[in-house]
């Protein structure tokens, strides 16, 4: 049996009160407007939150933690259309 992801994005983030020091969770969307949203309520929780889009999307995306206040400020696809 295949997996198929039903998300094309993802957010990583960081469980704030893990058993285990550095211990992370991810979830997947369908697309970057949901992402970016989850995204800005983890990092109220955490600073240690990445996201990106999921393989075969093209043009594959990684936003590290250091980027991910400035990538929420840029607008969404959606935006500008």
């Amino acid at each position: 049996m295949t997996y198929r992801s039903r998300g094309t994005w993802y957010v990583s983030f960081e469980l704030p009160s893990a058993i285990r020091p550095h211990t992370r969770a991810t979830k997947t969307f369908p697309n970057e407007q949901e992402a970016k949203k989850f995204a800005r309520a983890k990092l109220a929780e955490t600073l240690f939150v990445i996201a990106g889009t999921i393989n075969p999307q093209m043009p594959k995306r990684t936003i590290a933690s250091a980027q991910m206040l400035e990538c929420l400020q840029e607008p969404d696809k959606a935006d500008l259309a």
